[in-house]
């Protein structure tokens, strides 16, 4: 099932913002220097997909996000969101729109959770029986049952994390924007949320906008992934094709039942380091030359592998590499 609006969700174009600040100490300082925190920014986004925005600290993604949803007024530039203009249409616009800040929350503190529901339901007007049914069904995708009534300062990150999203969701938006939504949460934590927004694109056609430093994140979640350098879009299209510009590369670590001579010589890897006398070792591999299946195949033959880990790239590390490609002065 699709939510009826525009094709186009998200379309911004040469948009920039420029911050004005002071220059020297005390209040009398009259020097004043600009910063460009959003750089001749254009981008679209269609109904459906979903987009990981992602960069370094101080890139201009939360930037971006405040001006997709009203809250900063572009320097120059356009943006329109959900079809609408974020400034001027900016109350209708929040019925099209959930946003979810990792650091920030919407929830009363002091208010049980089921009661924090209640609010935001009068907030965004929705009939009674809508927002019973809606609460029940985020409550129960997101096994938030056993803590409805207890006061939001006594969750754990995690709960509160699920109660957060289901806030933002309560009223059925058309585009969700999560800004480190799984920051500092366990790997269980982590799971339970990806799966349901998951669940939920799959269900409602939901939009989904992601700024996070976790590739797990993107890996699971995204279709597409748009790099900001200064906020400047320097990439636009998958996570496999921005790794392979900077020719990133997966990992595979092994845990062997017994100390092995360093696994060197298999096709397409790079070794990089042995532990314990051999017992754990960690090779580099493309994954445009061969497959974790294919290296795990060939170490096998030469030692009996007890245990295994795959790692991505490194979002960080990645950044860094294009960074330095591009022969930019960070």
């Amino acid at each position: 099932m699709s939510i009826d609006g525009p094709d186009i969700v998200i379309e911004t174009t040469g948009l920039t913002r420029v911050f004005t600040r002071r220059a020297g100490r005390g209040l009398r300082s009259l020097r004043r220097t600009a910063l460009t925190a959003v750089d001749d920014l254009t981008l679209r986004v269609d109904a459906g997909e979903a987009v990981g925005y992602i960069g370094a600290n101080g890139a201009g993604k939360s930037t971006t996000i405040k001006m997709l949803v009203g809250i900063l007024v572009p320097s120059a530039g356009s943006v329109r969101t959900c079809g609408l203009d974020p400034v001027r249409d900016r109350r209708i616009l929040a019925r099209h729109v959930g946003v979810v800040f990792g650091q920030r929350s919407q929830l009363w503190w002091d208010l049980p959770v089921r009661e924090s529901f209640a609010i935001l339901a009068a907030i965004h007007r929705l009939r009674p029986s809508d927002a019973t049914a809606r609460e029940e069904e985020l409550v129960a995708r997101l096994e938030m049952g056993g803590y409805l009534d207890t006061p939001v300062r006594q969750l754990s990150l995690g709960q509160r994390m699920r109660a957060e999203v289901a806030a933002a969701l309560l009223h059925r938006p058309r585009l969700v924007i999560l800004d480190e939504p799984t920051i500092g949460l366990d790997v269980l934590s982590k799971q339970r949320l990806r799966q349901f927004l998951l669940a939920e694109r799959a269900a409602h056609g939901t939009t989904l906008l992601l700024t996070t430093h976790d590739m797990g994140d993107i890996e699971r979640l995204c279709d597409r992934v748009v790099l900001v350098d200064h906020g400047r879009a320097v990439h636009d299209g998958d996570l496999a094709g921005l790794a392979r510009t900077v020719g990133a590369r997966r990992e595979l670590v092994v845990d062997l039942l017994a100390p092995s001579p360093d696994l060197v010589g298999i096709p397409h890897t790079v070794h990089l380091m042995s532990d314990g006398g051999g017992i754990r070792q960690r090779l580099a591999f493309d994954a445009d030359a061969t497959t974790a299946a294919q290296v795990l195949a060939a170490v096998a033959s030469r030692a009996e592998v007890r245990d295994l880990t795959i790692e991505e790239p490194d979002i960080e590390d990645v950044v860094r590499r294009v960074y330095e490609a591009s022969g930019r002065d960070r």
